[in-house]
């Protein structure tokens, strides 16, 4: 059975994108399709259009709003409340003096709101406020209201502006009303405070309290960038647990996210007439069963490029609100919008549901002739997040094009000028795909397991070069991260001949052999059975269960990639790729990612899998990537600061905003790598024996012992950071046991909730001989780190021109007194000369 490990991760993003102020889309004339108008329609009309009444508008002295972290007071001003919508007030505007404070429980969480308020508490008075609620504000402010003086002034004032600012948490509200009576009992609805606040030195920023979300307090701000658009999520944060400590509820927070699955898709069937260059017309089946007790709206995420004809439940038509996206916001800038689907009622738990969506639009575009990809224009089906689930697509296309899906190839055939086939999935995979072309095809075999690979002639219309490291390395994501986009950079001309991808598959093909029967030997068996590789344009690469979305760029020869890729470690990086995205069968598709928080494991792990195939064969060029990823990190942004700043790699899509608008790439793929470098290397060491002239085997390495049981134990499952660490400390060598105990804890807190790169010197060395050891004692300096920083480090003894490993030492804060045996005669101790700490002694 499929997990629904995904639906509170959609939900975060669906109501989080309605956290902007709506004013533009209003000006833009944007508005929700709809089924024919039905009841929740026009509840959901009226959230969008509320306005002030002028019966209750009153003056307010000494009254707050407190929600758990997030504390606004209102201590002089004017209030007006919102008319009733279907009997509920679900809103207020606020003109006067007020203020709002939100204390963030953990370091990470202050270092972010310091980035970007340049405080790491959150404290900033305000002119005027917008609130949108669920609950009964009136009454709970009602013992510190007066009348006002001038109510019609204040409304005709500000009367546009509310209206304007209602339409952002119109779909969230109906998620309450339209279950107004079952909330009363099951609470469904929840509890929402959202305050769209000026303040007076911060400009406008959003505050949010809700409690169906995992994270429940939210502060951030919409920017315009050079024209373009941002949201900088200041703060997120579940609130704590009672009587837990404040800094250590996140590895907990992570564990209890489980207990919020409602729903669970067990399988898609999708039938699908594409007409090139542009169109699909599908309607996709998804079998749904209930978890727990739910209300009446369903979620959905779907490409804005679609648009929905007709909702079925159980054969039985149903309302539907296809909302768009804000601008900006995390789900446009993966190319989705929200779908919300009206029951009759509510499920109940254990009940069976069958949906039925049909829909149509221009989802694929053309490249180049015979070129076509769904590319960044959003999922093609209707989906709840990547839940595993089975997937059964039925395509139907022009004869003349060649089409490759996710699953196995059941069936295929030709009538007169279209063909259709059949694909099915053999184990349940958490997202489905296709491309189209005029491919040419070659097969490469790695042992059972069969390739195809599939190019066309052609690159696309303006083919780039890539020049940056950042660019250089594609993302994992079956769509492109969520987040602001990467940086543009200079496109460097191809002269002609153009390069010819077609010509290139079987190197393509025989290079991504060599990589799966790598991965197969240490990770363990390859999980689809076989495997297609097709061409995609731009600079993006996607791995897809059983299928790869492979760059342009990865099928030119090395003559072609030295003409637009003329830096050689940048080429290097980018040489990755055929590797990297064969990884994601095993990390982010046979093992998936649980929230945002923990997507860096998968992009990591598989960046650091692809190095590790490039390290078995050329050392040297492994110790290049490294040092570029490192550089990477410590270089400084146009505005003066290093991408290191950004934060950690477990802020996930929040790491690229305003400030760093590359900062996810550079993090999550660059320090995400150094982490499991790191994590392998003293785990290596922590099981050689000092003095040992004879690296481990690889397949020897508790590291790789521990991927092993990563692969075992979690296949078809999502893995939480937190889960991550628990399998890294069922491997770790009793030498690594920090303070007596087995716990990775100080390298959870330290290194992978944290961003500093430390640079370490070693000082006041002193050298005892005893018999046949040396006795040293001295001190470990870490520099530009935060007094709880460990780190375990490396020390070599120096004998004859040669470096001897001794042991691994923790180093807490600025200075640790160590006392170790070293070989006898020992007079030089040197720290990591094999360069396996991030730090910034390189």
């Amino acid at each position: 059975m499929a997990r629904a490990h995904k639906v509170v991760s959609l939900v975060i993003f669906l109501w989080g994108t309605l956290f902007l102020a709506a004013a533009q889309e209003v000006a833009s004339g944007k508005t929700p399709e709809v089924a024919t108008r039905g009841p929740a329609e026009t509840l959901y009309l009226k959230l969008r259009s509320v306005g002030l009444d002028r019966a209750k508008v009153y003056r307010v002295r000494e009254a707050s709003l407190e929600r758990s972290k997030l504390h606004i007071s209102l201590d002089d001003g004017t209030i007006a409340f919102t008319e009733a919508v279907d009997g509920h007030i679900t809103g207020a505007f606020f003109v006067g003096y007020g203020e709002v404070l939100v204390i963030p429980p953990n370091k990470m969480e202050r270092a972010s709101v310091a980035l970007f308020t340049g405080s790491a508490i959150l404290e900033e008075t305000f002119s005027s406020a917008y609130f949108r609620f669920n609950d009964d504000v009136l009454a709970e402010l009602q013992p510190y209201l007066r009348p006002a003086e001038d109510p019609a002034a204040f409304v005709a004032q500000w009367g546009t502006t509310v209206r304007s600012l209602g339409e952002g948490d119109a779909l969230r509200l109906l998620f309450s009303l339209v279950d107004a009576p079952q909330s009363a009992q099951n609470d469904f609805g929840g509890h929402l405070l959202h305050a769209y606040i000026h303040g007076n030195k911060l400009g406008t920023f959003d505050a949010r309290y809700d409690s169906l979300l995992q994270e429940q307090v939210e502060v951030g701000q919409h920017k315009q960038i050079n024209g373009e658009d941002y949201y900088d999520v200041w703060a997120s944060f579940a609130v704590p647990v009672p009587g837990s400590s404040s800094d250590s509820t996140a590895r907990q927070a992570e564990a209890d996210e489980t207990t919020n699955t409602a729903l669970d898709v067990s399988s898609y069937k999708i039938q699908a007439h594409i007409k090139p260059v542009k169109d699909l017309e599908a309607r996709a089946t998804l079998n749904i069963s209930a978890l727990q007790n739910t209300g009446r709206v369903l979620l959905f995420e779907l490409s804005r490029m679609l648009r929905l004809n007709a909702v079925l439940a159980d054969g039985h038509p149903v309302e539907f609100i296809h909302n768009q996206a804000v601008e900006g916001s995390h789900l446009a800038k993966k190319g989705n919008d929200i779908v919300a689907v009206i029951l009759p009622s509510p499920l109940q738990k254990g009940q069976k549901l069958e949906l039925t969506f049909d829909y149509a639009g221009s989802v694929l575009s053309e490249a180049a002739n015979g070129l076509l990809y769904v590319g960044d224009r959003g999922t093609w089906y209707p989906n709840l997040g990547f839940a595993m689930a089975s997937f059964r697509l039925e395509f139907h296309y022009p004869a003349a094009w060649t089409l490759v899906a996710t699953g196995h190839r059941a069936d295929s055939k030709v009538a007169g000028s279209e063909q259709t086939s059949t694909w099915v999935t053999t184990r349940p995979v958490p997202v489905a795909g296709f491309n189209l072309g005029k491919y040419s095809q070659t097969i490469s075999q790695a042992g059972k397991v069969e390739i195809n690979t599939y190019a066309t002639p052609n690159v696309e219309r303006g083919f780039p070069g890539v020049v940056s490291l950042a660019d250089s390395i594609p993302p994992l994501l079956p769509t492109p991260p969520i987040g602001p986009q990467p940086r543009v950079t200079r496109a460097l001309p191809i002269t002609p001949p153009a390069p010819s991808p077609s010509s290139n598959t079987q190197m393509v093909g025989g290079t991504s052999a060599h990589a799966l029967e790598f991965y197969e030997r240490y990770f363990g068996p390859y999980p689809y059975g076989e495997l297609a590789i097709t061409q995609m344009p731009g600079r993006v690469s996607q791995g897809w269960p059983g299928l790869i979305f492979l760059s342009s760029y990865a099928f030119l020869t090395p003559e072609e990639k030295g003409k637009v890729q003329p830096n050689a470690v940048q080429r290097l990086l980018s040489d990755q790729v055929i590797a990297h995205e064969t990884a994601h069968q095993w990390w982010g598709d046979l093992v998936n990612w649980y929230s945002y928080r923990d997507q860096w494991i998968m992009e990591g792990l598989a960046n650091y899998s692809a190095l590790m195939l490039l390290e078995e064969h050329d050392p040297a060029k492994f110790r290049l990537a490294m040092q570029a990823y490192h550089d990477e990190l410590i270089g400084k942004t146009g505005k003066g600061r290093p991408l290191m700043d950004a934060g950690p790699v477990t802020l996930g899509f929040r790491l690229s905003s305003s400030e760093f608008p590359s900062g996810y790439e550079s993090v999550c793929y660059g320090r995400g790598t150094w982490l499991f470098h790191m994590l392998r290397t003293m785990m290596r060491d922590g099981q050689e024996k000092a003095g040992s002239k004879k690296p481990l085997p690889l397949e020897n390495e508790p590291f790789v012992r521990a991927l092993q049981k990563l692969r075992k134990n979690y296949e078809d499952k999502a893995i939480t950071t937190s889960d991550l660490m628990h399998v890294f400390e069922s491997e770790l060598p009793e030498s690594l046991w920090y303070e007596g105990h087995k716990s990775l804890d100080w390298f959870y807190d330290a290194w992978v909730n944290g961003n500093a790169i430390p640079s370490i010197e070693i000082k006041d060395l002193k050298f005892a001989d005893k018999g046949k050891t040396t006795t040293v004692t001295g001190t470990l300096v870490q520099h530009d780190a935060t007094d709880t920083l460990v780190t375990a480090v490396p020390l070599y003894a120096s004998i004859g021109g040669k470096e001897v490993f001794i042991k691994r030492v923790f180093a807490e804060g600025e200075e640790t007194l160590f006392r170790i045996s070293a070989p006898a005669g020992t007079r030089k101790v040197v720290v990591d000369p094999e360069h396996t700490l991030l730090t910034r002694t390189k």
